[in-house]
């Protein structure tokens, strides 16, 4: 991909911020993405679509639109249909692409229809949360499990139960965040994400980065407010272990109709090393703790060149940008 002449992107709107609850998440994505743009010569603004109402992206003349939004209306397609509708290019995936993989359930049930690795899973609709439909997920899925809500990222709202006791208080503090629970088998293992550049038959996927957390706990504040989670980019995994990772993320990336940009979690099961896909995200953190830029810089590509590359790779569904 050739990297255009900075002034050819006009003036373009770094949307972060937000409402959701990766709000203080977004904001520090945000801050990086807008520096590195300015850094090379990108008229770039900051704009937050809580404090802004999005038309005024058009009356101000803003010609395309980096997406540095987490979480609900900015990576669930609410904010990716209202620029269709206003016609200015934003990075990321499109409207349907964004919906679907903010979900958890919704991506599993495209990924298990196309034959790709996810853990098994019950859904707890919210009429379905009795005491005796809780108690029976276990049975279901084995202990340990994890429950999570379907509609949020970074961790938030997740618990892993060890034992039947735990399971009412773990679907209550998830069922704060989201109507639904996703219950989730348990991989015991390693945690990796590998990151997707580009989109159809141009995307590729980047080095693997190998995840070890204090005690397992690769929760929100290991996340992004310390420093004890330890990555390794190159992740020192064998070739094959490597290659077959990256491959199903691609495919995972290609079937749910992703484009621009996107970081597939993934476990390896320890007793087989069969990788599980876990989730895809389609607006991917870029703060100092973020991934996709240590996986572009093990591949060569310095911070700022990796957010000019997802700038110049911003479009519309209407013009064709889907995969």
């Amino acid at each position: 991909m050739s990297l255009q002449d900075p002034q050819l992107f006009g003036k373009v709107a770094v949307l972060f911020g937000g409402s959701s609850a990766e709000r203080e998440v977004s904001l520090m994505s945000g801050a990086g993405v807008l520096q590195a743009l300015r850094s090379r010569g990108v008229d770039a603004h900051a704009f937050d679509p809580s404090e802004r109402e999005l038309t005024d992206l058009k009356r101000e003349g803003f010609a395309r639109c980096f997406v540095a939004l987490h979480g609900r209306h900015g990576e669930d397609g609410t904010v990716q249909g209202a620029l269709e509708l206003l016609g200015i290019p934003y990075t990321g995936s499109g409207v349907m692409a964004s919906s679907v993989a903010m979900d958890k359930v919704m991506t599993k049930r495209i990924w298990q229809a196309d034959g790709l690795p996810t853990p098994k899973y019950v859904r707890l609709a919210f009429d379905q949360q009795s005491r005796e439909q809780i108690m029976v997920v276990p049975d279901v899925l084995g202990l340990p499990l994890i429950v999570k809500p379907p509609r949020e990222g970074s961790s938030i709202g997740v618990t892993k139960v060890e034992g039947y006791s735990q399971m009412q208080d773990a679907v209550a503090l998830s069922a704060k965040f989201d109507a639904d629970v996703l219950c989730e088998e348990f991989i015991d293992g390693e945690e990796v994400t590998c990151a997707v550049l580009g989109q159809g038959l141009d995307a590729r996927a980047l080095p693997v980065v190998r995840i070890a957390a204090p005690e397992g706990a690769y929760d929100y504040q290991n996340k992004y407010f310390t420093d004890d989670v330890k990555y390794q980019c190159p992740s020192g995994l064998p070739e094959a272990e490597e290659r077959e990772i990256q491959r199903i993320t691609l495919a995972a990336y290609h079937t749910l109709g992703c484009r621009g940009w996107g970081r597939a979690d993934v476990m390896i099961r320890a007793s087989d090393r069969k990788p599980f896909l876990l989730e895809m995200n389609t607006s991917p953190g870029m703060t100092s703790h973020s991934l996709v830029p240590m996986s572009a810089r093990a591949a060569g590509i310095p911070y700022e060149e990796l957010c000019v590359r997802v700038l110049a790779s911003a479009s519309l569904d209407a013009k064709g940008g889907a995969n």
